[in-house]
């Protein structure tokens, strides 16, 4: 959203490479998280929000595209750039075919990087404020709810985030710890999310979040 930092995931295996792209990158303002291997990039992009990713093709453990093709499949929408030594129109093409929204072929200028992110980020800020939550829309910008009848629920902050995050990822089981990490961080209490949940079942209806038994929470039906 326009006026928040937006959040960025550079998965590159050159450590020299990774670290200057993160000081360069947080020094403009983003929000910056690392992993120098697919399997780390695929967990991470699973598990935390971001706006763009910028990803190496070639990369230990998972390669990116088939991390971006991994992502795209569990329905993550965050922009990607992808970054490569290969430039013929054919690995472009493939790129582009595995999710990537952007090429930029190595040897590269920290400046065209740059600009390619803001453009990125743009598309991001210029994309539609509500998100889809099972039949209903949630509105980014005013935290209210409107179901399919045309009613207007409004959420508190936590509750909002609470459900952004269930919604940005629909088919996602979420466990509680990670719920407590990126809606609840600034608090250790173990029951936090289940009464957010809880929150919202009396404002949405005792189907708007679905639990899964053993495993945590998954968005449901409004």
């Amino acid at each position: 959203m326009p006026g928040r930092p937006h959040r960025l995931l550079v998965v590159e295996d050159d450590r020299e490479l990774n670290d200057m792209l993160t000081e360069v990158l947080t020094d403009e303002g983003y929000v910056v998280d690392q992993a120098r291997d697919g399997h780390r990039g695929l967990h991470l992009g699973l598990t935390r929000p971001y706006d763009v990713l910028v990803v190496d093709r070639r990369l230990p453990a998972v390669d990116g595209l088939d991390m971006l093709t991994r992502l795209r499949a569990r329905a993550v929408s965050a922009r990607a750039l992808v970054l490569t030594a290969l430039g013929t129109v054919a690995d472009r093409v493939a790129g582009l075919d595995a999710g990537a929204d952007d090429y930029l072929v190595k040897p590269f200028e920290l400046d065209e990087l740059s600009a390619r992110i803001r453009a990125l980020c743009r598309r991001v800020d210029e994309a539609d404020t509500h998100l889809p939550v099972g039949g209903a829309s949630l509105d980014l910008v005013t935290r209210q709810v409107v179901l399919g009848n045309g009613r207007q629920v409004d959420l508190s902050a936590r509750e909002h985030a609470l459900l952004r995050a269930l919604a940005e990822r629909p088919q996602a089981v979420h466990t509680r710890t990670e719920l407590r990490r990126q809606v609840f961080a600034d608090t250790e209490a173990a029951s936090i999310v289940d009464t957010y949940v809880y929150y919202l079942r009396r404002k949405l209806g005792r189907d708007a979040v679905s639990t899964v038994r053993g495993a945590g929470y998954r968005l449901g039906a409004l």
